[in-house]
């Protein structure tokens, strides 16, 4: 980890910002859903992004979902090799199909300067895994893993035929204003313009 002075002005405030958005309760559970499915247990003597900090228990977690993502985990103190495994789970996940936008950055987590983006990330692969069949409980493949996080939303088609969406033209809606109330005519602001 690079060695950072304290942040003054916006730096400051930023990093304040991100700091109070941190939800104690969503990082404990994101941590158990990764102790079970992983079958490890977090250092108890290191914080919540101590313990991922490396990238191998992320390594583990998504080759545990999906398996042989991450094909080579270092277990390397060198901060490449760690950010190189953290960067390995990133592609992963979307591989599996986790949206590029609820991504983190790897320095995010390796500098631990935006967490709760982390945490972020780890619930949106939990919502996709929702949509796998390993969770499915009514599938022979149900693995008994947790969920994390609220189910994905599905698509909700809607078809009308000819007639109803006619009829849907014939509609002004109160948002497209009306010509039957009082109007601007005859409204006069300030005085004339003086030519001299």
């Amino acid at each position: 980890m690079a060695n950072k002075g304290y942040a003054y002005g916006l730096s400051a405030q930023v990093a304040q910002k991100i700091a109070g958005k941190r939800d104690a309760g969503k990082e404990n559970e994101a941590k158990e859903w990764i102790e079970t499915i992983t079958e490890t247990q977090f250092d108890g003597g290191l914080s919540y992004e101590a313990n991922m900090k490396n990238g191998v228990i992320l390594c583990k977690l998504i080759n545990k979902i999906a398996p042989k993502s991450v094909k080579k985990i270092s277990d390397s103190s060198k901060p490449f090799n760690q950010m190189e495994n953290i960067n390995n789970f990133l592609t992963s996940c979307r591989k599996y199909g986790v949206d590029k936008g609820d991504l983190f950055q790897t320095v995010d987590l390796y500098e631990a300067s935006n967490i709760p983006a982390v945490t972020a990330t780890l619930f949106s692969l939990g919502r996709i895994c929702q949509t796998k069949p390993e969770w499915d409980q009514s599938s022979s493949n149900y693995k008994n893993w947790p969920i994390l996080g609220p189910k994905q939303a599905t698509e909700n088609v809607r078809e009308f035929d000819e007639q109803t969406l006619q009829e849907g033209k014939k509609v002004i809606g109160i948002q497209a204003g009306t010509n039957k109330l009082a109007s601007q005519a005859g409204q006069n602001f300030g005085g004339r313009r003086q030519v001299s």
